[in-house]
């Protein structure tokens, strides 16, 4: 049986604790927040204790931490966890800066303890079933990328002040899974962003509309599309177009009903946002983890892989800003 700290007791930490939950192999045993009451509310659902983050990495009987905390804390949680011989789920971003996140997997990699990041739409089943057929080689060489992600809509803008923009808080899901599927990183990064959808957002900084093409050594194509407005939906997709054919993930409709008419022909809208669209990727990135701790497979998500994607995203937020193409050393 994992015993596991959760360090984060808000709308993601309390995602993560339905799934420690509900596997058989893992336990909740202590909860940390800055937030008293939110610590307390999630530790009584499930009968764990409250702890400050200090105590549960000095807790000798945790073996891992899930790291649902702000971004500016992941660096230093995971280095303090690792440090303390504790296994580590940390929700993406490894962090805001990428120096740092280095810096993070630096200090992680003399210790060998396994450090896995939450880039949950991995284990989505459509996506991860478009993995399995480029590798089983039924599209032949894989050419060209296209991956599609909407917001329903923007988030307030006191939080994309803190969020490190939106290529590092939302688009660098699209960098992984651009990473994931074509299992190499690009050579160059050519981004363009702008604040059409929200004036507000410009105001601080960032951008809402964005579109980034990521070239690789090879000659391949990715294009990531991102948007913080659909207002019909979570809209996520992905197409890849292959040497020998074509896959593509469609949306999660809310429901499978199909209505055929003289009218017309129409179907419910995608899942509304990510909570509801990939509960299933969530719990599958638990079993991961629990299965490459317990039974010693390998970490499926590493800390590298969190550090590769920051690194695009990084070097999309300066492509927008010069309108230059950013080369990957």
């Amino acid at each position: 049986m994992l015993k596991i700290g959760l360090l984060g007791a808000g709308r993601i930490g309390r995602v993560h604790a339905v799934n420690i939950a509900g596997n058989a192999r893992s336990q909740l045993v202590a909860v940390s927040d800055v937030n008293g009451d939110a610590a307390h509310s999630l530790a009584d659902v499930y009968g764990a204790k409250v702890a400050s983050s200090e105590a549960i990495l000095s807790d000798a009987s945790i073996d891992a931490v899930l790291v649902a905390t702000s971004t500016d804390t992941h660096s230093d949680l995971i280095e303090k966890a690792t440090a303390a011989g504790k296994a580590v789920l940390c929700e993406k971003p490894v962090d805001l800066s990428l120096d740092r996140a280095q810096r993070c997997l630096d200090a992680v990699s003399k210790t060998g303890v396994p450090v896995m990041i939450g880039f949950n739409r991995r284990f989505d089943p459509n996506f991860s079933a478009i993995k399995a057929s480029i590798a089983a080689g039924e599209i032949g060489k894989p050419e060209l990328l296209s991956i599609t992600s909407f917001d329903p809509a923007p988030p307030p803008v006191a939080y994309v002040k803190v969020s490190g923009g939106l290529f590092r808080d939302m688009m660098i899901h699209d960098f992984d899974m651009a990473n994931f599927l074509l299992g190499d990183v690009p050579k160059t990064v050519h981004a363009a962003g702008t604040s059409i959808v929200d004036p507000e957002i410009g105001k601080v900084g960032d951008v809402d509309t964005a579109v980034v093409t990521l070239i690789y050594a090879d000659g391949r194509i990715a294009v990531i599309k991102n948007s913080r407005r659909a207002v019909y939906g979570y809209d996520q997709r992905v197409e890849i177009l292959g040497s020998e054919g074509l896959l593509s993930a469609g949306n999660v409709l809310e429901n499978t009903v199909s209505k055929a008419t003289k009218q017309g022909v129409s179907s419910a809208k995608p899942e509304f946002f990510f909570l509801e669209r990939y509960m299933r990727a969530y719990a599958a990135e638990w079993d991961a983890f629990v299965a490459a701790i317990l039974d010693g497979a390998s970490i499926p998500v590493s800390l590298k892989d969190g550090v590769a994607a920051l690194a695009l995203a990084e070097a999309a937020t300066a492509s927008a800003k010069s309108g230059q193409p950013v080369s990957l050393t």
